[in-house]
């Protein structure tokens, strides 16, 4: 039964109807932004040492496992660890630690791996390192959602531009509220996989509005369907290409979360790849069930695509099931007038 649904998704034959189920999709997303909150009000986000500030040692150890290396540092007593190799050797970071932890884990470090304590270097981060890491992020962030505005203001038109920028904003809120109930740590990753995400879902967006640009220009007076319709046609045209992009740019993402982070350690880029793996999953979401419905509520109001409506249901056209599965693609139109041709022909 699976194979077969599969099957008719990559015909084309499967159509959803996205923008009609447009309340189902906003209380899930009401939802999730509640839920997402108030793991964020109550839990927070657990920022990692970069922005708390913290000790980061350094030392070689040919030797050494990540394994060791970690153990050795919790058996000394320090409850938050990052492991990373370098071209130097070992590079692990840690909470802020007092003056004679600090010494009782560079004794315990030389005494494991046979080195001189000296060997065993220090180096503090403070706290406003990470708070500059932030304020760049933040205008980094802004910048960019001026920039999509902007773009696809020009582009296409501001409705659409409101549309994807609630869209990440909705994806923003919900990856954050995973981090605060999942208690993953924030690093300057985390804050990367951010930004990236926001690509990602606005690629997305971008894809699907187009089409509908596309489609919905050819709508007039005597069209047979309504904005909505036309609108929900040219989604699921772009449906299976979403699906394939977030399914190709997921699994080695997926890869990295749950068998990096679980059999070899990969430390950070567990940071980095939860943001990714949640947010490609919540940006394919939000640009199928939140952005095109939210676009198609905003044109509905318009009255030409009012009128269009109106004339169909006082018709009674339009509105049924088999209009509603009826392709509408760029050149159906002139398609049609050249079947009735041949047929008078």
């Amino acid at each position: 039964m699976m194979a077969g649904l599969v099957s008719r998704l990559y015909r084309g034959e499967v159509n959803v109807d996205f923008v009609g189920r447009q309340k189902l999709w906003y209380g899930l997303s009401a939802f999730l932004l509640v839920v997402s909150i108030a793991g964020l009000v109550v839990n927070g986000l657990n920022l990692g040492v970069e922005f708390k500030g913290g000790s980061v040692f350094s030392f070689k150890a040919s030797s050494a496992a990540i394994e060791d290396v970690r153990d050795t540092f919790v058996e000394a007593g320090v409850h938050e660890t990052i492991v990373q190799t370098t071209n130097n050797g070992w590079r692990v970071t840690t909470e802020s630690l007092p003056a004679e932890q600090v010494t009782a884990v560079q004794k315990a470090v030389a005494g494991e791996f046979g080195l001189k304590q000296t060997d065993v270097t220090l180096q503090v981060i403070g706290a406003s390192w990470g708070g500059q890491v932030a304020d760049k992020a933040v205008i980094g962030l802004i910048v960019f959602m001026l920039a999509i505005i902007l773009y696809l203001t020009m582009a296409f038109e501001w409705k659409m531009a409101l549309a994807a920028i609630v869209a990440l904003i909705h994806d923003l809120v919900i990856t954050a509220g995973v981090y605060a109930w999942s208690g993953f740590e924030v690093t300057p990753a985390t804050l990367l996989g951010f930004l990236t995400i926001l690509g990602y879902s606005l690629y997305d967006a971008v894809v699907v509005f187009d089409m509908i640009k596309e489609v919905t220009a050819k709508l007039g007076t005597t069209s047979k369907i309504t904005y909505t319709q036309a609108a929900n046609d040219a989604l699921n045209h772009t449906l299976i290409r979403s699906l394939n992009t977030t399914l190709v740019a997921i699994l080695p993402v997926a890869a990295i979360l749950f068998i990096g982070t679980t059999l070899f350690g990969a430390g950070t880029l567990k940071d980095l790849s939860l943001a990714l793996f949640v947010g490609m999953l919540v940006g394919t979401y939000s640009s199928l069930c939140v952005a095109t419905p939210l676009l198609v509520t905003l044109k509905e109001r318009e009255p030409r695509y009012q009128a269009i409506a109106r004339r169909l249901a006082s018709t009674g056209g339009g509105s049924g099931a088999k209009a509603a599965r009826q392709p509408v693609a760029a050149g159906a139109a002139k398609a049609t007038t050249t079947d009735d041709k041949r047929k008078k022909k």
